[in-house]
C-alpha cells in the first residue's frame, strides 16, 4: 500500500509537471533559447511582459533576430511599440534590411511613419532600387486644326523615400502626366507635328516637374503609342451648323405662322367690310320709302329708277352671255 508521504510526492510531481507545462505555454522558452543561440539577449521576464501586454512574442523576436544578423540597430521597445500601433514590425525590418544592402539612408522611425501611414514599406525600397513603369491609358487631345490626338505614354517613376508620407500616388502622377500630353497637343498647329515628333510630347511633360509633391521621382516620360482619333473640329461645326440651321427654320416658322394669322385677320376684316355694305345696302330701301312717304321722292321718279336697274341687269346678262374672243371662245 502506499504511504501518505508517497502519495503527497506524487501529487506534488503531477502539480510540477502542469506547472511546468503552463509555464512552457505562457512562457515562449523555445523562442527565448532561439534568441539566445542568435546573439540577442532577451530577458525571460521581458517575454512575460509581452504576454501580458498581450504581444505575441514571435511577432517582435524574430524580427529582430533577423535585424540583429543584418547589421540593424533596433530594440525591443521600438518593435514591441510599433507592433502595438498596429504596424508591420516584419515588414518593416525586411524594408531596413533591404535599405540597408542598397546603401539607401532609411530610420526605423521614418520607416514605421511609413508603414503606419498605409504605404508598402519594402515595396518603396524596393521601387527606389527597381525603378517602376506606370502605362497610362489613351489619353486624348485635340490640335488646333480640329484633328483628335490620342497619346499612350509609360512612366518611369523611383520612389521617394523622403515624400512617402504625405505624397501623392500614382493616380496623381498619371492625371498630370495626362493634363500635360493633352495641354501639348492642343498647343501644337497641326496634328502632324504631333506625329512626326512625340517626343516633342515627352520632353514638354517632362519639362514641367509633374513629380513635385508626390512619392514618386519622374524618371523619364516614353511616348508608347499614338493614334489619330476623329476630326473634332469639323463635327463641332457641322453641329454648330444644324443647330444654325434648326434655329432659322424655327423663325422661319415663327414668321409663316405670324403671315397665315395676319392672313386671317385680314380676312376677318374683309368680311367687317361686307356685312357693313351689305348693312348700308338693307338702309337703301328704307331711305327710299322714307322718301316716297316724305314726298322728297315722286312715283314716277321710283319707277325711272327700277326701269333704269333693270335695264343695267339685262345688259350684265348679255353680257356674260357673248363670247369673249380672246378666251378662245369660252364664256
Amino acid at each position: 500500500m502506499l504511504t501518505t508521504s508517497t502519495i503527497i510526492l506524487l501529487i506534488a510531481v503531477v502539480a510540477g509537471i502542469i506547472v511546468f507545462a503552463v509555464l512552457l505555454t505562457f512562457v515562449p522558452v523555445m523562442l527565448w533559447v532561439s534568441a539566445l543561440a542568435a546573439g540577442v539577449r532577451v530577458s525571460i521576464f521581458t517575454l512575460i511582459g509581452m504576454r501580458l501586454r498581450r504581444v505575441i512574442p514571435s511577432r517582435v523576436i524574430n524580427p529582430l533576430i533577423k535585424a540583429h544578423k543584418a547589421g540593424i540597430d533596433v530594440t525591443t521597445n521600438q518593435l514591441e511599440s510599433h507592433y502595438l500601433a498596429g504596424g508591420n514590425v516584419d515588414r518593416v525590418v525586411n524594408a531596413l534590411i533591404a535599405a540597408h544592402r542598397a546603401n539607401i539612408e532609411l530610420s526605423f522611425e521614418r520607416s514605421a511613419a511609413i508603414d503606419l501611414a498605409g504605404r508598402n514599406v519594402l515595396e518603396a525600397v524596393q521601387m527606389s532600387v527597381n525603378p517602376k513603369v506606370i502605362e497610362t491609358p489613351f489619353i486624348a487631345g485635340v490640335a488646333m486644326n480640329g484633328i483628335e490626338v490620342k497619346a499612350k505614354a509609360r512612366i518611369t517613376v523611383r520612389a521617394n523615400i523622403d515624400r512617402l508620407v504625405g505624397g501623392a500616388g500614382e493616380e496623381t502622377v498619371i492625371a498630370r502626366v495626362g493634363e500635360g500630353i493633352v495641354s501639348t497637343i492642343g498647343s501644337s498647329d497641326s496634328h502632324k507635328k504631333v506625329l512626326e515628333n512625340p517626343d516633342m510630347i515627352s520632353q514638354t511633360v517632362l519639362s514641367k516637374g509633374l513629380d513635385s509633391g508626390t512619392a514618386f521621382e519622374i524618371l523619364s516620360i516614353d511616348i508608347a503609342d499614338v493614334d489619330i482619333g476623329s476630326n473634332i473640329g469639323a463635327n463641332l461645326q457641322t453641329e454648330q451648323a444644324e443647330a444654325d440651321k434648326k434655329i432659322a427654320q424655327a423663325k422661319a416658322e415663327e414668321r409663316r405662322a405670324m403671315a397665315v394669322a395676319y392672313e386671317q385677320e385680314m380676312k376677318a376684316r374683309v368680311e367687317e367690310m361686307r356685312a357693313k355694305v351689305v348693312e348700308s345696302e338693307a338702309e337703301v330701301p328704307l331711305a327710299m320709302a322714307e322718301a316716297l312717304k316724305s314726298g322728297n321722292l315722286g312715283v314716277m321718279d321710283y319707277i325711272n329708277l327700277q326701269n333704269i336697274t333693270a335695264d343695267t341687269d339685262m345688259r350684265d346678262s348679255i353680257s356674260r352671255m357673248s363670247k369673249d374672243p380672246k378666251d378662245g371662245g369660252k364664256s
